[in-house]
């Protein structure tokens, strides 16, 4: 293939591009004056300091908007997971979804053209086929990258709050023993964690922030373990409302559900602890061993090679 194909088939490249931002502009017109028409209005999905700062989650989906609609998905239930999913990541702005889905179309366009001009600018450029698999693997590298980001945000902060969480339990179960309510043990306590753990200090507050405006105990708690979406705050929910349905002991089982958490966690441990010796079994066979060869066997080697050998050819 010559340069000049070469020219040809990017300039076709970018103005397919260029058409594809042109038809999603076209069909997101109305959109966006609905988005605006909200924003001027205050209805900002619940998080209403966003006109005021302009964070970089609004900025982005107001830059990748007109390419979100073609990495939307057709069904609600694969929407309602993916927004699930940015919740678990911290991610609780209205317009995260929409920056999400336009940055996983942008970086699957941009990569494959910045691939084509990179290769324009080496000696030995590729072409036919090796171009051609070259711009789908950055394509594809482009549309997955996205995914295995949110992916390791969503276990981070998980793991965060599933090791903060017990510690925070004990907190809660010794305001509750002395005589304070759910809500201002919970008040309390996401004051007293932020030191340990910031995410769980704020999913706390938000809890808080929830009953002060009137919403059912039962509903904040169930919004608490929507944005987690970790299976000890699940629980720790569930125990809570049947407590309150039940009329039992709140502290007690409070008390009872934060030795099991303990015990779950240190369960968690053992089992983390165990499996090391299995995946040092790899770098032990093909790390250190050799090594350890290499040095108990070099010498011998070399001694054999310089005073063994030549007896032996004499002697023959």
């Amino acid at each position: 293939m010559s340069t000049a194909e070469l020219g040809i088939l990017g300039l076709v490249f970018v103005a397919s591009v260029a058409l594809v931002l042109l038809l999603g502009q076209l069909t997101t017109r109305g959109a966006t004056k609905e988005r605006t028409r909200r924003l001027v209005a205050g209805d900002t999905g619940g998080d209403a300091a966003a006109p005021r700062r302009r964070p970089w989650v609004e900025l982005l989906a107001r830059g990748t908007q007109p390419l979100a609609r073609f990495a939307e998905s057709d069904t609600g239930a694969q929407s309602s997971a993916l927004r699930r999913r940015l919740l678990h990541a911290g991610l609780r702005h209205s317009q995260a979804l929409t920056a999400y889905l336009g940055t996983k179309t942008l970086l699957a366009l941009a990569l494959p053209l910045l691939v084509f001009l990179a290769q324009l600018l080496t000696p030995q450029p590729l072409q036919g086929q090796s171009l051609l698999l070259a711009m789908l693997l950055a394509a594809a590298l482009g549309y997955y990258l996205p995914n295995v980001v949110l992916s390791r945000m969503v276990a981070l902060r998980q793991r965060e709050i599933f090791e903060s969480f017990p510690d925070a339990l004990d907190l809660i179960t010794v305001c509750v023993e002395a005589g304070l309510g759910v809500e201002a043990a919970l008040g309390r306590v996401a004051e007293d964690v932020q030191h340990r753990s910031r995410v769980l200090s704020t999913e706390l507050q938000l809890v808080g922030l929830e009953l002060r405006a009137g919403a059912p105990r039962e509903h904040a708690l169930h919004n608490l373990a929507l944005r987690t979406g970790v299976e000890e705050v699940d629980s720790f929910v569930a125990m809570l409302i049947q407590a309150e349905r039940f009329g039992t002991s709140i502290a007690q089982a409070l008390r009872v559900h934060a030795d099991m958490l303990r015990t779950r966690r240190r369960q968690r441990a053992e089992e983390e602890a165990a499996k090391i010796t299995l995946k040092l079994l790899l770098p032990l066979i093909f790390c250190i061993f050799p090594a350890l060869l290499l040095v108990l066997l070099g010498p011998a080697a070399i001694s054999i090679h310089r005073i063994l050998l030549p007896a032996l050819s004499a002697g023959n």
